[in-house]
């Protein structure tokens, strides 16, 4: 089940536009590799969301910049994580889905609350504890 197109932003009520990310991250959109990308932005308190590359299809839902940073930090823990257990990505999201008693299709970092991204560095930290035992 895809991801509803943002129109109106959870944060503020504004209005979501989809923007090129160079309107963004101007000259640097090139050396983070979203030269050509689009992504969703709140027009009033810059609240955004990006897109699955070459599409219009969110990654997740619209986060505030205190979020996105979470989600940053979530995803580098967690694929550190799995890529240090020999795992591929698809295991990996199978075995967080599980940890996590969400449905495969629901667990997405980039769909994910602050509580829930914490919890998944949490389980990160317990299983590399476990592995380091």
């Amino acid at each position: 089940m895809p991801l509803k197109t943002p129109t109106v932003c959870r944060y503020c009520g504004g209005v979501i536009r989809l923007v090129p990310a160079e309107s963004i991250y101007g000259k640097s959109a090139k050396k983070l590799g979203m030269a050509g990308e689009m992504l969703y932005q709140c027009q009033n308190c810059n609240a955004r969301v990006g897109c699955h590359k070459g599409t219009t299809r969110p990654l997740g839902n619209v986060a505030n910049e205190v979020l996105r940073l979470k989600r940053m930090e979530t995803h580098a823990v967690f694929d550190d994580a799995w890529r240090s257990w020999h795992m591929s990505r698809t295991q990996a999201y199978k075995w967080l889905s599980q940890q996590m008693r969400l449905p495969l299709k629901k667990t997405h970092i980039g769909g994910f609350e602050m509580e829930q991204c914490q919890r998944v560095i949490e389980l990160c930290a317990r299983e590399n504890e476990k592995g380091a035992a």
